[in-house]
């Protein structure tokens, strides 16, 4: 074994044991005076000196030469990996899910043939990574937005990603949309900053997004913290059983630890203290034993049109009823384990829609499909080609694949004994095999023309009103003064679209939005922190509140 080996399997290679190198044992190092805790450079060069670099004289100039300031400024240089379009705020945790073995009192293999489900105390490592969706890295933790839901289970049969948010809907129907909806939240591209004129731009033409704003600008729209928040898978997914025959599913994930939202004005107070708050949360409950759990449930619906219904279901804008597909509990997760480096794990961890096991299949709904290639595209194109090698993503299990090369190859997906000069397949020289058949693919059948359609049951106003009446009243106000104050100085022509796409949802929330729309012109000390007016007094305050300094 080579010193760069030695030097990095000392602190623990990739199963957690610590191994030293034929060339130089742990007693030769001691006795140079190194040991597992001593300063290295990544060649495994001894560091007797990280005060200084290399200069001529005290005072300097340096030298070219430096090879360990070169090596640690530029590994400096490079330390960030473009941060994602979207969930790039996050935190983690690692945790474990126990299967029931049934859903709702049934065997689960009616169902599915999936083995994470098949018996009752099994368990599966997984890593959970929650997150804002449309803000930076560092932005505070209690701004409006969705919040990212995404679970990677480590199964016997290779990960699964079950990515979701803590909505059970989503703003639009249709993948070739999500450019634009995210583009209309992100900051103006000549000012730079968010605006409720461009978000409330993009949804007043976008009808099918009323479900999701009854959510997320009531007090939905900024849970209190990620423990006390609801998962969803969003869209439709179908499980298949040993015979290769099909349902429809949407997962859930119900809190253990009750629910909790927050309004604006609370946020606000606690943003002035700490914008890492729901990070700090999930760290220190875990840290104190205090394990957040979470049970996962199922809708299931046969896999056919559903005419009965007055939406499509799967149209990712719309909740199945519950009174018709009960929630069926199919098992525990519990996070127990905080992650040793944030950057490692919380920041390199990579989901797709589109990993998925034997057993657990994809539906027609057109922003999975949409998903599924956006997502792990977005992940090699962030982490690199081999994104699936870090430890984080990897199975744990054997991997061999014919992939070879590509930046950042950490080693090679090759099995043991395998014939190192065939990278392909087939092949009679020892190379990789195909894997025995699990069972019958599912095989539904498609006939029709080939378009660009919208669904036919859009029905883009009936579960936004229900969501509406739903609400409690403080859950209503909320959302009135979230809307008006986003709203307030957009253009006429956005507000009065706004205003007749709620009245076309209930009445009640038209007029009021309305009428708190005529109030907000008359008296600027509304709005919130979509709104210009009153980001422009924020900049006046700055400077008029500011105390003064001498120079130094």
């Amino acid at each position: 074994m080579s010193q760069d080996q030695n030097q990095n399997g000392a602190s623990g290679n990739g199963t957690g044991t610590a191994v030293t190198g034929a060339g130089t044992s742990q007693d030769q190092r001691t006795a140079a005076g190194e040991n597992a805790q001593t300063l290295t450079t990544r060649q495994g060069h001894p560091v007797s000196n990280n005060q200084n670099l290399r200069t001529v004289g005290n005072r300097g100039p340096a030298t070219l030469e430096n090879y360990q300031f070169i090596e640690k400024i530029s590994h400096f240089d490079r330390e960030r990996i473009p941060e994602r379009v979207v969930h790039a705020r996050g935190a983690g945790a690692h945790g474990v899910f126990e299967a029931y073995g049934t859903v709702g009192g049934e065997p689960i293999e009616k169902y599915t043939r999936a083995k994470l489900f098949n018996t009752k105390g099994k368990e599966t490592p997984v890593f959970v990574r929650f997150s804002t969706v449309g803000h930076g890295g560092h932005s505070p933790e209690t701004l409006r937005d969705p919040r990212g839901f995404a679970v990677k289970f480590y199964t016997e049969d290779g990960n699964w990603d079950l990515v979701g948010n803590n909505l059970k809907v989503f703003f639009i129907r249709d993948a070739i949309k999500f450019p634009d909806l995210i583009h209309s939240q992100k900051p103006d591209p000549v000012f730079n900053r968010q605006t409720g004129q461009r978000i409330f731009d993009f949804i007043a033409n976008t009808p099918e997004a009323m479900h999701m704003v009854s959510f997320l600008f009531s007090p939905w729209g900024i849970p209190a913290n990620y423990r006390q928040m609801q998962g969803s898978g969003v869209n439709t997914y179908k499980w298949v059983n040993a015979q290769g025959e099909a349902v429809l599913v949407k997962y859930h994930w119900e809190p253990q630890q009750g629910i909790k939202n927050l309004t604006a004005p609370e946020a606000e107070a606690i943003q002035a203290k700490n914008f890492n708050h729901a990070t700090q949360d999930l760290f220190d409950n875990i840290k104190k034993g205090n394990f957040p759990k979470w049970e996962l449930c199922v809708q299931i619906m046969s896999d056919d049109e559903h005419p009965e219904l007055d939406f499509d279901p799967l149209d990712d804008t719309k909740i199945w009823p519950e009174d018709q597909f009960p929630f069926l509990p199919v098992g525990m997760m519990t996070l127990n384990k905080n992650p040793e480096n944030y950057f490692a794990e919380v920041e390199q961890v990579a989901f797709g829609t589109g990993v998925l096991v034997d057993g657990l299949d994809f539906s027609d709904d057109k922003m999975l499909q949409g998903r599924t290639f956006s997502y792990s595209d977005t992940q090699r194109y962030r982490v690199g080609p081999n994104y699936l090698q870090l430890p984080i993503n990897a199975p744990k299990k054997h991997v061999a694949t014919n992939q070879r090369d590509g930046q950042m190859t950490y080693h090679v997906d090759a099995a043991p004994n395998q014939n190192p000069h065939v990278n392909y397949e087939p092949s009679s020289l020892n190379g990789l095999k195909e894997s025995p058949s699990q069972g019958p693919d599912h095989q539904p059948m498609y006939t029709g023309r080939l378009v660009r359609q919208t669904i036919d049951r859009t029905n883009n106003f009936g579960q936004a009103g229900d969501r509406y009446r739903k609400h409690e009243d403080w859950e209503r106000n909320d959302l009135i003064n979230n809307m008006v104050g986003a709203l307030a100085d957009a253009e006429k022509v956005i507000q009065d679209k706004m205003i007749e796409l709620c009245t076309n949802c209930d009445a009640d929330w038209g007029k009021r939005l309305a009428d708190g729309i005529k109030a907000a012109n008359a008296n600027t000390e509304g709005g919130n922190q979509y709104n210009d007016q009153q980001a422009e007094k924020a900049v006046e305050q700055a400077e008029e509140m500011a105390h003064d300094a001498k120079p130094y």
